[in-house]
């Protein structure tokens, strides 16, 4: 049995508020990466356990390519936290959204410029509306350690996404 990526709508409703505004949100969390480089290439530690937030080990793992001047997103979910290591090739810009109506950073916005350039790892919990834009002039490539299996055990289970990126109306704009 497949299944298809498909809205769910967010139990708690989102706090969409009428203007976000710039600032960091609770929960997201950047690690700056240090790349060890010696005559042999080099080295980059993606994640540690002793690093990650309690609960948010990784389940799985991918890598996506994404063309220059393609945006993913904005999306979020529900029960899933991501962990993006944006190490490049290439660099994207980072657009961050907190929408969890219960969260203190409610309404605010974080954007940032991440890999080749700025070795960085992100872990973005449930209900923090993510986007990224390849910005470089060469295809960026994106390593993802969610915490949740995609479609669940066998992808017998829903996907654990809301999309936007196709909502006129969206308050999660780009710029």
């Amino acid at each position: 049995m497949t299944h298809d990526t498909h809205d769910i709508a967010a139990s708690d409703g989102p706090c969409l508020p009428t203007a976000f505004q710039e600032g960091p949100i609770e929960g997201v969390v950047c690690r700056q990466l240090t790349s060890y480089e010696d005559g042999r290439g080099w080295l980059v530690e993606l994640y540690r356990e002793d690093e990650l937030e309690p609960g948010d080990n990784p389940m799985m793992a991918y890598v996506s390519q994404t063309l220059p001047g393609v945006t993913r997103g904005p999306h979020e979910h529900r029960e899933q936290s991501d962990y993006f290591a944006l190490i490049g090739p290439g660099d994207f810009k980072l657009y961050l959204w907190d929408n969890r109506p219960d969260s203190p950073t409610c309404g605010h916005k974080q954007t940032l410029v991440a890999g080749e350039s700025n070795l960085q790892a992100v872990q973005i919990p449930p209900g923090v509306v993510h986007a990224y834009k390849c910005i470089s002039d060469a295809p960026g490539v994106v390593l993802n350690f969610p915490n949740r299996l995609y479609a669940g055990r066998g992808k017998r289970e829903p996907v654990d996404e809301i999309r936007h990126e196709d909502d006129q109306d969206s308050p999660f704009v780009m710029n």
